[in-house]
């Protein structure tokens, strides 16, 4: 297991770092009290929209924390990149200037290798096999707890980011060839960059936000996500067809800062993980209802769905773990997630 410090070039610069932290003065500084009571409010950063499950379920969260701790903890959920896109949140929990966020797996793979295990194509059958082996403290919870003393960092879990699927400026993808010479967003890992090659695509990272200006611009002919983000983000706009790879389960993390977890008692930090299981679980209910709705609406509004050669896209990308998993302990996880499905 290789833990990865921090770099310059992989976080946020100067310049972020003064404007969040105006913003966060502004809301009352750090681990600040709410409504002038003696409670504590921790700031929980999202890049998704105020309609999203994410936000939704977070919501709902830090409404029950506040009502089982009596006040004394409680969550401002900060929606749509608010602070900062999650490259950035991520070092705000390491430091402590953000108590917590919503990261994706890649950007924990970049501190510990081994969370690309959870992010490898083919790695969860479907969104159950997926909740099932995230919530088995016995096959995650090493992994969960290694970024604690060297980032400050403790990972409390897992929502599901749903099947990710492409689309595209230029038609359907109905087999990896016809992703072939196109420019293909991905997420900052090189999990990814090879995903996009395995498939004939170029990897172009950008962050979550960038996305629909380069569509728009011709900065990337094609992204890969899930139905909900493709149309809540409105990517259906400038990508219409849509096709349904379902390459990958992907899976976003709530992360909190070591210290603030740690300051909570017994009963709190009770409180904190029935909270969070409930969290998972209207989550997960709230995804499978808005991903037929996103489907419905995105058609419905001009966008064109296509089913694909799914035994095609699947001999493409079952090169990666030989690829990438190169550990004895990353080997080792990838056969207790298969095992957990089988």
């Amino acid at each position: 297991m290789t833990i990865r410090p921090f770099t310059r070039r992989s976080l946020l610069g100067a310049g972020g770092v003064a404007g969040t932290a105006a913003l966060l003065a502004a809301c009352g500084g750090s681990g600040g009290t709410s409504g002038g009571g003696s409670g504590t409010t921790m700031r929980l950063a999202l890049n998704q929209t105020e309609d999203h499950p994410s936000f939704v379920a977070l919501e709902n969260f830090g409404e029950a924390l506040d009502e089982a701790t009596d006040g004394a903890w409680s969550i401002d959920v900060y929606p749509n990149e608010t602070l900062g896109a999650q490259q950035e949140t991520l070092q705000m929990v390491s430091n402590g200037s953000v108590e917590m966020s919503i990261v994706s797996g890649t950007q924990l793979e970049n501190l510990n290798e081994d969370f690309l295990v959870l992010n490898m194509p083919g790695g969860f059958d479907d969104i159950e096999g997926q909740i099932r082996v995230l919530g088995d403290e016995s096959i995650v919870g090493d992994l969960f707890a290694s970024l604690e003393e060297s980032q400050n960092i403790a990972v409390i879990g897992g929502f599901t980011q749903g099947e990710r699927s492409v689309y595209t400026t230029q038609g359907p993808i109905l087999t990896p060839d016809d992703l072939s010479g196109q420019s293909l967003r991905v997420q900052e890992s090189d999990l990814h960059l090879a995903m996009a090659a395995a498939l004939g695509a170029t990897g172009t990272p950008l962050s979550y936000g960038e996305v629909y200006t380069g569509l728009n611009s011709g900065v990337i002919d094609a992204a890969e996500n899930n139905e909900i983000s493709y149309y809540t983000q409105a990517h259906h706009e400038v990508a219409p067809t849509l096709s349904l790879t379902r390459h990958l389960v992907g899976t976003d993390y709530l992360i909190i800062n070591t210290d603030t977890l740690n300051s909570m008692d017994d009963d709190q930090r009770a409180a904190f993980d029935e909270g969070w299981a409930a969290a998972v679980e209207e989550h997960t209910s709230l995804w499978e209802e808005q991903t037929a709705e996103a489907l419905e609406n995105a058609e419905a509004e001009g966008a064109e769905i296509n089913e694909v050669d799914a035994d095609a896209f699947q001999e493409a990308l079952s090169v990666l773990p030989e690829e990438f998993l190169t550990s004895e302990s990353q080997t080792a996880l990838w056969d207790a997630v298969r095992g957990a499905q089988s």
